[in-house]
């Protein structure tokens, strides 16, 4: 063997320099031992899943500070440029400056549109969000492009456009989150897994909802639930929630008193309820597709439609402050205060015509806190609507207010089990969580069967996307033609007598060879069994060639491979470096691809049931 040597080294014997080699090995400089570290936690990390949990603690643990971190600094905003108290929400303030009210949110959008406009043209990667991430990437997410997003939410919010900051929370959480992952070098579905713990430290920590966040992961980041997977990311919560209290953050917390009991009848409007915030929640998410495609049509420059978006908003805002920022602390006021059935309904409608106007015309930020304002809003003019028709059994105002405020969050943002936690853990009743479920069932099924998309995976479609949810689709997209094909192939130009033919290309030899014209271009295939069945040696093997049109590129997926063989009806396709060159590079079959196919579902199945 190289390197290994029987003869003891100059000046000592073998057995002499045995213990010195042990000594040195276990006296290894401190120097050493930092840089063989990191290898030793990753090998940890890939091989205990113990040590897995142990690195979501750390994610919840920098995801805590962070939303802390966002949420400090977006309060100390609004209160620079609206003037406000320390302990004031923006949302809940009774009247402002009405020259404030409308130039900050106008000269704020003007200042996002420029700062957009100059980290185009300097970063020009489009950040990935948590769930494309899982679904297209395994997990891959750009800490630069999460940081650029995080500060344009700072300042969207910050200006007053009517958006959350729940989407900067879930990028920065799950951006952390996926470095970690990466640096740990872990292995795909591990890095999908430390990505929904990230996102499930962001919810929890914003919400002060550990199952709220568990769940929202498991239902809209990872696309799956299971006992291996519950142990990381509910660690992952409760760190970030410590984090959050630890620095004394403003948490989510609705002082509301709820019935002990809710009568079985009361569940025929809840569930109306549901139904209808299902509806209003697919008219949200159309406005904010038309309110872009109106923007995009009015030829006005990307840079500037913030600035105008920003007017809007803040023309709104002379009517009711509420309409402004997310509406954290409004919520809290709608669930007191006695608003008439009008000023509820008008209410709705101007806080979604600006959620629409905010994002539609460029403020990043997202709709999670939103559509709880909107649903609550709603919730409360249902019940002030049933009072109106019937004084013989009315359901509690804060019971539809709760019910509507969890059903329009599970149509936009989808999550029926995620909503029916943040209900439970934010009252800690187990009747109105029932109640709340129930509504958020018809929500989800309503959305469902007359839309398909939520908010996150309807802009997924409006790109081109087919995504679903976070189920991991990514690999379909490796699984490329050009990792599948065979690069040894048979080829004869097309002007091979028959007779020719037969003699380099016996039965038996190979099932296809491919034909190349004069100019070693793709000309087609033909298969050796009907050259060999023709009886005149001086036809040309042009004749006989197949799928003169019909040719596979490199980068096709498993998925349009296989559309292709099936359209061809064909059990074997060239391969071709472009439509134009038609240079061949390869041979790929149907039965290859289908059983690389089969092969790499049964290996997702296993890395989902634990194998």
């Amino acid at each position: 063997m190289t390197g290994v040597s029987d003869s003891p080294p100059p000046g000592g014997t073998a057995s002499d320099d045995i213990p010195h080699a042990a000594s040195k090995r276990h006296r290894r400089p401190f120097s050493n031992v930092v840089l063989h570290a990191p290898q030793v936690l990753r090998a940890l990390v890939r091989t205990d899943e113990i040590w897995l949990v142990v690195l979501a603690a750390f994610a919840g643990f920098f995801t805590g500070f962070a939303v802390w971190l966002m949420t400090e600094a977006t309060q100390m905003v609004h209160e620079i440029l609206f003037r406000i108290g320390h302990n004031q929400r923006l949302s809940a303030m009774v009247e402002l400056n009405p020259w404030r009210t409308v130039l900050i949110p106008t000269l704020g959008g003007l200042a996002l549109g420029l700062l957009s406009l100059g980290i185009g043209r300097v970063y020009r990667r489009r950040a990935v969000d948590p769930i494309e991430a899982n679904a297209l990437f395994g997990g891959r997410m750009s800490m630069n492009g999460s940081l650029i997003v995080v500060l344009q939410t700072i300042v969207s919010n910050g200006v007053g456009a009517s958006i959350g900051l729940e989407a900067g929370y879930t990028q920065i959480g799950a951006a952390i989150a996926s470095r970690w992952g990466h640096g740990f070098r872990l292995r795909r579905n591990d890095l999908r897994l430390l990505v929904g713990c990230g996102a499930a430290a962001a919810i929890a920590g914003a919400f002060n909802a550990p199952l709220t966040g568990a769940f929202y992961a498991f239902e809209l980041v990872i696309g799956t639930y299971s006992l291996g997977t519950f142990a990381p990311v509910a660690v992952a919560a409760i760190v970030s929630v410590a984090v959050v209290h630890a620095l004394g953050g403003g948490q989510f917390e609705l002082e509301v008193l709820v019935p002990t009991r809710i009568d079985a009848i009361d569940y025929i409007p809840i569930l109306a309820l549901g139904m209808l915030c299902a509806l209003v929640g697919i008219a949200i998410m159309r406005g904010v597709t038309v309110t872009e495609e109106l923007f995009r049509k009015s030829r006005i420059p990307a840079w500037l439609r913030p600035a105008i978006g920003g007017l809007a908003v803040g023309l709104l805002a002379l009517w009711t402050p509420a309409v402004l920022s997310s509406g954290h602390g409004a919520l809290g006021v709608v669930f007191g205060a006695a608003y008439s059935f009008h000023y509820l309904l008008i209410l709705v409608v101007i806080k979604a015509i600006a959620s629409a106007i905010s994002i539609g015309s460029g403020f990043r930020g997202g709709l999670f806190f939103a559509s709880l304002f909107l649903g609550a809003l709603l919730g409360k003019a249902f019940a002030a609507m049933m009072a109106a028709v019937t004084t013989a059994h009315a359901v509690s105002p804060v019971v539809c207010a709760l019910v509507g405020m969890s059903a329009l969050a599970v149509g936009v943002i989808g999550g029926p089990l995620t909503m029916g936690f943040l209900a439970l853990e934010a009252t800690g009743s187990l009747p109105m969580t029932v109640a709340v479920l129930a509504a958020c069932v018809v929500s989800a099924l309503t959305v469902r069967r007359t839309f398909g998309y939520s908010f996150a995976t309807w802009r997924f479609h409006l790109r081109g996307e087919a995504i679903r949810s976070a189920h991991d689709i990514g690999w379909m997209r490796n699984l490329t033609v050009e990792r599948m094909m065979r690069k040894e192939v048979s080829t004869v130009p097309a002007a091979m007598p028959v007779a020719t033919f037969k003699q380099e290309h016996p039965l038996g030899e190979t099932q296809i060879v491919i034909v190349l014209d004069d100019e070693g271009r793709y000309a087609g295939i033909v298969h050796p069994a009907e050259v060999h069945a023709d009886s005149d040696d001086a036809h040309k093997v042009a004749v006989i060639e197949h799928h003169t049109e019909t040719m596979l590129l490199p980068k096709m997926t498993i998925k349009e491979a296989v559309a292709m063989f099936e359209n061809a009806e064909s059990d074997a396709l060239a391969v071709v470096d472009g439509p134009e060159t038609r240079k061949v590079i390869g041979l790929l079959t149907e039965a290859h691809a289908l059983r690389r196919y089969s092969e790499e579902l049964d290996r997702r199945r296993r890395e989902l049931s634990g194998e």
